[in-house]
């Protein structure tokens, strides 16, 4: 290998002290959908993606496991998608 090559970088990289996952990565962690985790991300229900190329995006490891276990400590339901049941409030975004 050439002196000026750059080595591949690992699923995990770390950038300024923090570690960032690859959609890879976090589909592995997180059981959902590519279009309800970026749908959650617009809502802000779920930490934003970090644009590292035209083609290549990560998330910071940290606030992806605080997400986690914010999910887990909440005992809150998750809400459905879609229009709101007769009687329900209306979320505020």
């Amino acid at each position: 290998m050439h002196a000026t090559e750059k080595t591949r970088q690992p699923i995990a990289e770390v950038v300024k002290g923090k570690t960032l996952i690859n959609r890879k990565k976090l589909l592995a962690m997180i059981p959902l959908s590519d279009r309800t985790i970026y749908n959650m991300e617009l809502r802000g229900e779920f930490p934003h993606r970090i644009t590292l190329t035209s083609r290549n995006v990560a998330w910071d490891l940290a606030e992806v496991e605080q997400w986690i276990e914010a999910r887990k400590s909440s005992g809150e339901l998750a809400r459905r998608p879609g229009p709101l049941a007769v009687g329900e409030d209306s979320p505020s975004l």
